[in-house]
C-alpha cells in the first residue's frame, strides 16, 4: 500500500511552531515510507482566508524543506462535491435544517441543568432543539445550516464505527477506538454551514478520500473529531485511513499555540535568523 498523507492548514494567519511540527512530522513519515505528502488548503471561510496567507504558508513550508505535488487541492474549488454528498445524506433522512444561534444552543443546553455545559468536538453539544420527530422530506433546504441526526445515522450501521490509532489520544487512548456513543459525546454535528457550503467534518472526509490519503497525522486536539470522521466515512462508503494523533506544541504557560501567537510564527523565527534545523530541535524532531 502506498503511504499518502497531508497537511491541510487554513490561510487565516501565519503558521506557527505547532504547524511546523505537524507538517514536518507528516512529511518525514512520507519520506521514510517512500510515499507522498500533500499540501491542501482549507479555504472554505472566504471571510477570513487571504491569498497572502496562502502564499506565506507555501513559502514557510518550502523554507522548512518540505515539498508536495502541484497544484494543491483547495476546498473552495470543491463545493459541488460537498453538495452532492449532502444531498445523498438528505435523501436518506440523515440531515435536518437548524436555525439556532450559538446563544440559542447555550441557553437550551443550560436550561435543565446547573454547572458546566456538556462539550464535544464542536463546543457545547447541541441539545436537539430543531431535530424533527421524522426525517424531513422534499428537496434539501437551501442555504441552511444542516445537522446530522446522529442517533439515526448510527442506527443505519450494522456495526459500530472504529479506527486504528497508531499514536495516543489526549488521555492516552490507543488501539482500536469505537464510537458507539457519539449521540451523547458529539451530538448532532453540523455538516453544512450557512454561507460556506460545508463544515470541516464533511469537507475533510471527502478530501481525504479523493486524494487517496492512507495516513492522517494530526494533533491530539482532533482525537474526538476523528470518531465523527470515521462515522461519515462509513455513511458515505469511503475508506478509513490510519490515524495518528501527535502531541501538541504548547507555550510556557501550557497553552497550545494559536495563529495569533505571532511570537512563535515560523516567519518570526526566520526573520531572527534561525534555520530549519533550529526549529526541528525546538519541537524535538
Amino acid at each position: 500500500m502506498n503511504f499518502i498523507t497531508r497537511f491541510a492548514p487554513s490561510p487565516t494567519g501565519p503558521l506557527h511552531l505547532g504547524h511546523a511540527f505537524s507538517a514536518m512530522l507528516a512529511h518525514d513519515a512520507a519520506v521514510a515510507a517512500d510515499g507522498t505528502f500533500h499540501l491542501r488548503i482549507d479555504d472554505l471561510d472566504k471571510s477570513r482566508c487571504r491569498p497572502e496567507w496562502e502564499t506565506q504558508i507555501e513559502d514557510d513550508l518550502s523554507w522548512l524543506g518540505l515539498d508536495w505535488p502541484r497544484p494543491v487541492m483547495r476546498q473552495s474549488d470543491r463545493l459541488p462535491r460537498y453538495r452532492a454528498a449532502l444531498e445523498g445524506l438528505w435523501a436518506r433522512g440523515l440531515l435536518y435544517p437548524c436555525g439556532c444561534s450559538r446563544a440559542d444552543i447555550r441557553a437550551a443546553a443550560s436550561a435543565p441543568q446547573e454547572g458546566v455545559l456538556p462539550h464535544g468536538p464542536d463546543g457545547v453539544i447541541y441539545p436537539g432543539t430543531c431535530r424533527p420527530a421524522t426525517a424531513p422530506r422534499g428537496p434539501m433546504a437551501e442555504g441552511a445550516v444542516l445537522r446530522l441526526d446522529m442517533a439515526r445515522a448510527l442506527a443505519t450501521l450494522d456495526s459500530p464505527p472504529g479506527f486504528s490509532e497508531t499514536g495516543a489520544g489526549p488521555a492516552g487512548e490507543t488501539g482500536r477506538i469505537t464510537a458507539t456513543r457519539l449521540h451523547e459525546t458529539a451530538g448532532d454535528v453540523v455538516l453544512a454551514r450557512r454561507g460556506l457550503g460545508a463544515s470541516y467534518h464533511l469537507a475533510v472526509v471527502l478530501d481525504d478520500a479523493d486524494q487517496g490519503i492512507t495516513h492522517v497525522i494530526r494533533g491530539q486536539d482532533l482525537f474526538e473529531a476523528t470518531q465523527i470522521h470515521v462515522l461519515l466515512q462509513r455513511l458515505l462508503g469511503l475508506p478509513t485511513p490510519v490515524y495518528r494523533h501527535h502531541r501538541l506544541i504548547r507555550d510556557d504557560a501550557g497553552r497550545r499555540l494559536a495563529k495569533r501567537d505571532d511570537a512563535r510564527a515560523i516567519a518570526t523565527y526566520r526573520a531572527e535568523g534561525l534555520r530549519p534545523a533550529d526549529l526541528r530541535a525546538m519541537v524535538g524532531l
